[in-house]
C-alpha cells in the first residue's frame, strides 16, 4: 500500500530514501521511495517507528501512523550550510536565537552593515560531542505553516540553547556562518532601538522577505494554499503557478505562512561590498539591496533607527518621536494597521515620509501573531477602503515591468535639484547595481502617478523607460505640514550609492525635512 510521499526542504521529490519501518510488534521491513518520492510497503494500517536515510541529506526517525486513506508527508534537510536568527527582529537588549544547521562544525561571528561591514564580535565554534551534532531536523509536513523550528530536538538542556543578546546600537546586523572546509551561510537581524534615538525611522521589509521566501516548497508566489500531497518532480508541469497561471492572485489570503524559516536570497556573499552589483534574482529586492539605502544614510551622515514592518503593525513605533519615516527598496506586503498608522501621521500630524522604492503597499497582509503572516490578493482594497496612491502619491501598475533606465526631468526649479546641475529635460539616474534588470535608477517595478494621487502633487521626473512608462518621482505636503516624496523605483536604492545624482536629491529631500543647511531656499531658472 501506499504509505507517503517523501520530499526535500524545497518539497522536490526524493528518490532512493531507504526506509526502515517497525510496527509496535517490533517486526520491521525495508523500502525505497520511487522517482516521484512515493513509498509502497507491505504493511498494516498502525503505529510505526520510521527511519530515513538518503545520501546528501540527514537523516532521521520519526512516529508516525499508517493509514490507508491519508498518505504521511516525510520531509528531509539536505546537508547544506543555513541559518537564521529568532526572533528575526528584536529590541537593543533583547536576545535571539541563532539556528544553524551545519554538515561540519561552524564559526559564528556577528557584523553590522553600515557603509562598511563592521565586525562586532566572534560568537565562537559550534559543534559537539555526537557525530553531525549540528544537523537540523525538519518538522515532516508543510512546515511552511508552522515553521522549522530548529534548536527543539537535543537542545534542551540550559547550555545547548544559543542566545545572542542585541547590541544598543539599532541597525541591519548579519550572523557569519562559516566551516572549517570554508562555505559560508550569512543572515539578517533587524536591531530595533530600546527607545527613539535619531531623527529618522527606517522600516525593513520583513513582510516581502517573507512572502517571497519559498524555503519549505511555499511562498505567496507558489502553492500558496498549502503544498502539494504528492512533491514536485518539474516545477513547470507540476506547480499551479504554471500550470494554471489564473491560480494568482487569489480571491482569499492562502495558508499561513511562516516566519521561523530561513531565507536564502537574503544573504550577502562575505566578500561583497556596498558598491558591488547585487547578486540574484530576488537579491535585488530583498535585503541586500536595503542595506544599500541603510550604508548610503551612514555616508551622508544622517542618524537613523531600524525597525521591522511587524513593530509597525503591531504598535512598537511611536511615529511622533521621528521627524522622517522612509520606506525601503520594496515594501509591497502592508496591513491595514500599518497603512492607517503610517497615513494619519502624515495627514494629521505632520510626519514627514520618504517613499524610496517600487510596487510598495500594494498587497495587503494579516498578522495573527508575531511569528505568522497571511496574504490577501495584491490590488485589493477592501480593508483599507483606498489605493496607494492616496499615501504615496504614486501606485503601481505593471507597464514597464523589468525595463531599466535612467529619470528625465520635469521640474528642474523645484529646491529637491537643488546642486545636481540638472535641468529640464536632463537625465540622471544612470548608474545602478541592479543586475536584474539593468538600465538605471527607474527600473524593475514602477509607480506611476494616479487618478488617486492628491491634486497638489508635484510631478518632478520620470523614468525614461519605453513606452512612457517609467517610474514617476513626486512630491506632495499636506494641511497640517506633512510631506510625502516618492520615487516610485524599486532600484532606487541601488543607484544611491553609486550615482552621484541620485544620492543629492535623496540628500535635498532629507535634509529638508530634517531643516538641515545644504538645501537652496531660492530656485533657479531651468534651461529652456
Amino acid at each position: 500500500m501506499l504509505i507517503g510521499y517523501v520530499s526535500d526542504e524545497r518539497h522536490m521529490a526524493l528518490a532512493d530514501v531507504l526506509l526502515s519501518l517497525t510496527g509496535a510488534d517490533g517486526n520491521s521491513c525495508q523500502v525505497r521511495s520511487g522517482a516521484d518520492g512515493a513509498i509502497f510497503a507491505a504493511v498494516e494500517p498502525g503505529d510505526y517507528e520510521v527511519t530515513l536515510a538518503c545520501e546528501g541529506y540527514g537523516g532521521k526517525r520519526v512516529s508516525m501512523t499508517v493509514a490507508a486513506d491519508r498518505p504521511y508527508q516525510f520531509r528531509l534537510l539536505s546537508k547544506r550550510l543555513l541559518g537564521y536568527a529568532w526572533p528575526k527582529w528584536v529590541r537593543s537588549g533583547e536576545r535571539s536565537e541563532f539556528r544553524v544547521h551545519s554538515p561540519e562544525p561552524y564559526k559564528l561571528s556577528l557584523w553590522r552593515y553600515g557603509w562598511e561591514k563592521e565586525f562586532i564580535r566572534n560568537l565562537g565554534w559550534y559543534d559537539d560531542h555526537g557525530p553531525l551534532a549540528t544537523l537540523q531536523i525538519t518538522p515532516d509536513g508543510d512546515f511552511t505553516q508552522s515553521g522549522v523550528q530548529w534548536n527543539r530536538v537535543g537542545y534542551a538542556l540550559t547550555w545547548h540553547r544559543q542566545y545572542v543578546e542585541a547590541p544598543a546600537r539599532s541597525g541591519l546586523y548579519y550572523f557569519h556562518v562559516k566551516t572549517l572546509s570554508g562555505a559560508f551561510f550569512g543572515f539578517p537581524w533587524i536591531v530595533q532601538p530600546a527607545a527613539a534615538r535619531a531623527p529618522i525611522a527606517v522600516l525593513a521589509s520583513n513582510m516581502d522577505w517573507n512572502a517571497y521566501n519559498n524555503f519549505g516548497g511555499r511562498s505567496n508566489y507558489v502553492a500558496q494554499d498549502g503544498i502539494a500531497l504528492r512533491p514536485t518532480v518539474h516545477a513547470r508541469q507540476d506547480l499551479a503557478r504554471f500550470t494554471r497561471p489564473d491560480t494568482w492572485p487569489f480571491d482569499v489570503h492562502g495558508a499561513p505562512l511562516s516566519f521561523d524559516r530561513p531565507e536564502l536570497f537574503n544573504v550577502v556573499p562575505e566578500d561583497a561590498r556596498i558598491t558591488d552589483p547585487v547578486e540574484g534574482r530576488l537579491e535585488s529586492a530583498m535585503a541586500p539591496a536595503e542595506w544599500r539605502l541603510l550604508g548610503w544614510l551612514e555616508r551622508e551622515g544622517f542618524d537613523y533607527d531600524l525597525y521591522s514592518g511587524t513593530a509597525l503593525h503591531f504598535g512598537e513605533i511611536d511615529l511622533d518621536a521621528y521627524r522622517v519615516l522612509i520606506l525601503n527598496t520594496h515594501p509591497e506586503y502592508f496591513s491595514k494597521e500599518m497603512y492607517l498608522q503610517v497615513k494619519r501621521w502624515v495627514y494629521e500630524r505632520g510626519g514627514q515620509l520618504l517613499y524610496l522604492g517600487g510596487a510598495g503597499l500594494q498587497a495587503e497582509v494579516e498578522l495573527p501573531d508575531h511569528a505568522t503572516m497571511l496574504c490577501r490578493e495584491e490590488l485589493r482594497t477592501d480593508l483599507r477602503q483606498e489605493p496607494e496612491a492616496t499615501l504615496l502619491g504614486v501606485g503601481y501598475t505593471h507597464d514597464g515591468y523589468q525595463s531599466g533606465a535612467p529619470y528625465r526631468v520635469l521640474d528642474a526649479d523645484h529646491w529637491v535639484f537643488a546642486g545636481t546641475g540638472l535641468y529640464n529635460g536632463d537625465r540622471f539616474g544612470h548608474r545602478s547595481l541592479h543586475e536584474r534588470c539593468p538600465g538605471g535608477a527607474s527600473a524593475h517595478e514602477l509607480d506611476k502617478l494616479s487618478p488617486h494621487s492628491p491634486p497638489n502633487t508635484r510631478h518632478l521626473a520620470k523614468g525614461d523607460n519605453a513606452g512612457g512608462d517609467g517610474a514617476d518621482m513626486v512630491l506632495f505636503e499636506t494641511d497640517s505640514g506633512g510631506m510625502v516624496f516618492a520615487v516610485g523605483s524599486l532600484a532606487w536604492p541601488l543607484s544611491i550609492v553609486v550615482d552621484e545624482q541620485v544620492s543629492q536629491i535623496t540628500a535635498n529631500v532629507l535634509r529638508h525635512c530634517l531643516c538641515l543647511r545644504g538645501v537652496e531656499d531660492e530656485p533657479r531658472s531651468s534651461a529652456d
